[in-house]
């Protein structure tokens, strides 16, 4: 395979057992199972650290006697944060690295769990947040940019079971936080046990990283230009990034309308209402740890057609069907789509040439995460002149948009020899 060294088994390698090279390489491979444990860690315990204050939001409304207009602009501040943080990610990464990045930043978002706890009101609940966001948004551009050098090591999809363990993450961390909140602890005891845990766990995972030095910015004999202060980013990344928008703001729809439509529109009570974004949750997750299979099976051009396909029919379904659980029944096929859209988008824009990962995953990420946040308003704004149902046909669309973008992630080949590049740093590492 090409990036490969002569002389190293690929069955070998890939099982963390590399045998030595002509020149003692081969026994200085990080273990790519280890790298891969680590990153599937760092992405679970993200889920945990956000579904711990997802969990609590109620119950620091209530502490900070705020309404829900001024939540809603205090919510506001992680979304700044996040937006402002990811392309300054994507200007860092060239230069120190995603496991430098990556460490920083899960670290940091666990100390700052404890920030929203202390806040005294609307303004320092929203300043606290932007750090929240900004540590989480920095770190999802970080963790994804890492595990496409470690995917592109074992030069097959892995990065869709990645998201799968965040959304396994995401269920653990609010399961703990809807137990403790039913055990009347506050906010602050329950966020700073988190980060008493999570920030020894988090540097533990992250010493099974790749090396620091791994994908830094490539070298002009790879055939890339250096980093240069103004990015420009060629139409491969654009079309990532439209791609990458119309899943998230798809997803940001299902989370935010979902339950408002069946209650809404189809007359259900609120329990069986929230089981439709439940449903939606859950066939994503399962999904996501498929997905890398079925990329691998398909290809992933094949795997975004039939995954924008569902989408479409299966809102489609919800919306003319009559009879709630059909209605459920398309939702659930809805996140069944958009389970693995995102990751094999990312995993396309990590290895497109003319520019490096971080910059290129920053700017998809920074296009999905705008989609995501400013989709479901604009969705409840139309619903205000043409109702809810007709507002959610946008997203069926959006699933045909991805059906037709398809071809955009089509395999190429990583522009840089990874294993090789990790060889070298190390045994640099091991030297040194």
């Amino acid at each position: 395979m090409s990036g490969g060294k002569p002389g190293v088994d690929p069955a070998a390698v890939e099982h963390g057992t590399g045998h030595g090279e002509a020149e003692g390489e081969g026994e200085a491979h990080t273990p790519p199972v280890r790298a891969r444990f680590a990153v599937s860690g760092v992405f679970f315990l993200n889920g945990v650290i956000l579904a711990s204050w997802i969990s609590r939001i109620p119950a620091v409304k209530s502490d900070l006697g705020l309404s829900e207009g001024r939540l809603g602009l205090a919510l506001l501040g992680a979304a700044v944060g996040a937006l402002l943080a990811m392309p300054t990610t994507g200007w860092l990464l060239p230069r120190v690295g995603s496991r430098t990045m990556t460490t920083v930043m899960i670290m940091a978002l666990a100390a700052s769990l404890v920030l929203p706890a202390l806040a005294t009101g609307a303004v320092t609940l929203a300043l606290a947040l932007a750090v929240v966001g900004a540590t989480n948004g920095a770190l999802d551009v970080s963790m994804n940019a890492h595990g496409v050098v470690v995917e592109r090591w074992y030069r097959r999809p892995i990065l869709t079971a990645f998201h799968g363990f965040w959304s396994l993450g995401g269920l653990a961390g609010a399961g703990l936080g809807g137990l403790i909140a039913s055990r009347e602890v506050d906010p602050l005891p329950h966020f700073v046990a988190v980060a008493v845990v999570g920030l020894p766990v988090a540097f533990l995972l992250t010493r099974g990283l790749l090396p620091a030095g791994v994908d830094r910015h490539a070298p002009e004999e790879h055939g890339e230009k250096r980093p240069r202060t103004r990015v420009r980013y060629p139409l491969p990344i654009v079309v990532a990034g439209i791609m990458a928008l119309a899943c998230l703001l798809a997803e940001g729809a299902m989370a935010d309308w979902s339950a408002v439509y069946l209650e809404q529109d189809l007359g259900t009570g609120e329990g069986l209402a929230a089981t439709g974004f439940a449903v939606f949750s859950l066939a994503m997750a399962v999904v996501r740890f498929l997905g890398d299979r079925l990329v691998l099976a398909w290809g992933p051009v094949a795997f975004v057609r039939v995954s924008g396909t569902l989408v479409a029919l299966g809102l489609a379904t919800g919306l003319v069907a009559s009879v709630p659980w059909l209605a459920i029944a398309g939702f659930a096929t809805v996140g069944a789509g958009l389970a693995g859209i995102f990751p094999v988008v990312l995993s396309a824009a990590g290895r497109i040439s003319g520019i490096a990962a971080g910059p290129a995953l920053a700017f998809v990420s920074t296009l999905g995460y705008t989609g995501f946040l400013v989709g479901p308003p604009a969705i409840g704004l139309s619903a205000d002149v043409v109702g809810l149902s007709v507002s959610l046909w946008g997203v069926v669309a959006l699933g045909g948009v991805i059906v037709l973008l398809a071809g955009s992630v089509r395999e190429r080949p990583a522009p840089v020899p990874v294993p090789d590049r990790v060889a070298r740093q190390t045994a640099g590492q091991r030297a040194g």
